[in-house]
C-alpha cells in the first residue's frame, strides 16, 4: 500500500501546504453559512502528484486542523491521516480523473441551492451575476446515493453539458462546485448560495425575466477575461 512516505520532498511540501489551504476553507463554509453541524466537505488536488487532500469524514468543523486532513490517491485511496476520508471521497476522485482542469471541488447542503435540488429544478438565469459566474442556470444533476463514484460521474455528465458552469445541483442532494484550486470551488459554492436565495425570493414577487443567451455569453467573457486583477 502507497504511503506518503513514498513521494518526494516536492510532494510532501505541498501537501502540508494543501493541508492547511483546505483546513482554513472549511472555515469559510461556517462563514458564509453553507453548512451545519458536520455536512459538507472541500478537496483540492494536488499539482505535483496524483493526490487530493480532503475533509474526514463526520469530525465537526470546530475540531478540523491541517494535520485531520486527508490524503488519498485519485482513486479514493488513503496514502496518508488518521482519519477516515469524507463518503464523498470517491465522487471528488472520479471528478479529478475526469475534469483535468479542476483543481478544487466543494460540496454543501446550503439552505436555498438545496432547496431548488430538492424540487429538481435548475436555477434560472435572471441576473447578470449569474451570466458572468455561471454562463447560464445553475444546472440539475441526477439524483444518485452516497457512498460511491456514482455522484461524481453525475457532476461530470452534468458539467459536460453545462461547461462554463462550475456548480451543478444534484437532485434530492445539493450543490456541488468546482474550481481551479480549492478556494475558487468555496467561492462557486458561495455564489451558488446566493443565487438560490435571490432567485427564490424574485419568484415569490413574480416570473423570473430571463436574460438572452447572447448576453449572458458576453457577461461571462467580460467577467472570466476582463474583470478583476490579472
Amino acid at each position: 500500500m502507497v504511503s506518503l512516505a513514498d513521494f518526494g520532498p516536492e510532494v510532501r511540501a505541498e501537501v502540508k501546504q494543501v493541508r492547511e489551504v483546505v483546513a482554513s476553507l472549511h472555515e469559510q463554509l461556517i462563514k458564509w453559512n453553507l453548512v451545519v453541524w458536520t455536512a459538507g466537505n472541500v478537496s483540492q488536488r494536488l499539482r505535483t502528484a496524483d493526490l487530493m487532500v480532503i475533509k474526514p469524514s463526520g469530525l465537526r468543523y470546530e475540531f478540523l486542523t491541517p494535520s485531520s486532513m486527508v490524503v488519498c490517491d485519485l482513486d479514493g485511496n488513503v496514502v496518508d491521516g488518521s482519519e477516515s476520508p469524507s463518503s464523498d471521497t470517491a465522487s471528488h476522485a472520479y471528478i479529478y480523473r475526469h475534469m483535468p482542469d479542476v483543481y478544487g471541488v466543494v460540496h454543501t447542503h446550503s439552505t436555498y441551492a438545496t432547496a431548488w435540488a430538492a424540487t429538481g429544478r435548475e436555477i434560472p438565469c435572471g441576473l447578470t451575476m449569474m451570466g458572468d459566474e455561471f454562463g447560464g442556470p445553475v444546472p440539475v444533476g441526477p439524483f444518485r446515493l452516497i457512498g460511491s463514484e456514482a455522484i461524481g460521474r453525475g457532476v461530470v455528465e452534468t458539467l459536460e453539458r453545462y461547461p462554463k458552469s462550475p456548480a451543478v445541483l444534484m437532485q434530492n442532494h445539493g450543490p456541488f462546485t468546482v474550481g481551479r484550486d480549492a478556494e475558487a470551488a468555496v467561492k462557486a459554492a458561495a455564489m451558488t448560495e446566493e443565487v438560490a436565495h435571490t432567485m427564490w425570493a424574485a419568484s415569490q414577487l413574480g416570473d423570473i425575466i430571463p436574460i438572452a443567451q447572447e448576453d449572458i455569453d458576453k457577461l461571462n467573457d467580460r467577467y472570466q477575461n476582463v474583470y478583476g486583477q490579472h
